[in-house]
């Protein structure tokens, strides 16, 4: 495929004055989502996502809400993201349709770049990020009442697998696998429930947090963040299964799988720790961390993981989903050592018969 086409078309849409002399891709590779540095006649740059994943109306609805985050987000974080191009006040959005091919493009200010934390974390850098990310979400939370409306929740993705696993359950393996799918999803919605998601706050968050798309400053304090692929409008707890793995013993890794592990380590537990005193946690919302990891997995890597990810990833998780992923869930997360130390709950003295 020819991307530069479709490129060509949508900067011409936008401002046919301007006169493309290059495209470079400058992609990571891991998703179908390709991202190209567009330079001008002029030297002037820009940044241009092409995306054929999920719905053309949620690729609109998500951006519109993350350029309305960035002029509503208040200092220290006002510049922290990438701004989209608006034409008529409005985000400019392309859509490139042809045969089977629905794709669209968005172009963006490029970033600046401070500097980038070292793969494996020290301790003074996992309590930095701690007491940052915990700020960061609570002016995310303070700019909510004033961003437009989100269509997609947690229930309407699991429902929208629900319905595929219903249809056309094949699509997802045998018979044995289809249904264990089905049990994750009946229990999510079930947990989802008991653990009363509806006193959470709704907020942007961004899901996917690894070291190759944020900057800090020498201080240590959170610069820029890019690539919104999985961005919406849910809980901060979203956040924190890919934070557990940026602070991870391993460290953040090029050749990656999503084990639920990083959620338990010590140095995980004192990044929440420095978190909670900027940025107060509930012990509900600790439990709920199991349901979003449940969650990620059900919808990224099973639901959409055939379109998202590229087809030697999307193989690879999707295996390990059923194999280890969706198993170790109920068996491998306590959230009861979380909420100790945390102390967000009062200690339970074992009574014993004299």
């Amino acid at each position: 495929m020819d991307y530069s086409i479709i490129l060509k078309k949508a900067w011409e849409g936008y401002d046919s004055s301007k006169i493309i002399r290059d495209i470079e891709d400058i992609s990571a590779m891991v998703s179908t989502n390709r991202v190209f540095k567009i330079t001008f006649d002029d030297e002037d740059i820009v940044i241009a996502k092409l995306s054929h994943f999920g719905k053309y109306e949620y690729f609109k609805e998500d951006h519109r809400i993350i350029h309305s985050l960035c002029n509503n987000l208040l200092y220290p974080f006002e510049n922290v993201l990438s701004k989209s191009l608006l034409k008529n006040n409005r985000v400019y959005i392309y859509r490139h349709k042809q045969g089977k091919m629905d794709a669209w493009v968005v172009f963006y200010n490029p970033t600046r770049i401070d500097q980038r934390m070292p793969r494996r974390l020290d301790e003074h850098h996992i309590r930095k990020l701690g007491q940052q990310i915990g700020k960061f979400h609570k002016a995310c939370s303070r700019a909510s009442n004033v961003l437009p409306k989100s269509i997609k929740t947690l229930r309407t993705d699991i429902y929208a697998l629900q319905q595929q696993l219903e249809s056309n359950e094949k699509q997802f393996g045998s018979a044995m696998q289809a249904d264990f799918l089905k049990y994750h999803c009946e229990l999510f919605l079930k947990n989802r429930s008991k653990y009363d998601v509806r006193s959470f706050d709704i907020m942007p968050v961004f899901i996917d947090w690894n070291i190759g798309n944020f900057s800090v400053t020498k201080d240590l304090e959170l610069f820029s963040r890019w690539d919104y692929d999985w961005f919406r409008m849910s809980y901060r707890v979203l956040d924190f299964y890919f934070l557990s793995r940026v602070v991870s013993d391993r460290g953040d890794r090029t050749v990656f799988s999503y084990y639920i592990n990083t959620l338990m380590e010590d140095r995980f537990i004192m990044f929440l720790e420095e978190y909670h005193k900027v940025n107060p946690l509930t012990a509900n919302e600790i439990r709920f961390m199991k349901e979003a990891y449940r969650f990620f997995i059900l919808n990224y890597v099973i639901k959409d993981g055939k379109r998202f990810f590229k087809e030697q990833y999307a193989e690879k998780l999707q295996a390990e989903a059923f194999d280890t992923y969706l198993p170790s869930v109920d068996r491998d997360f306590d959230p009861e050592r979380i909420i100790e130390a945390l102390k967000l709950e009062p200690k339970k003295i074992a009574l014993t018969e004299h």
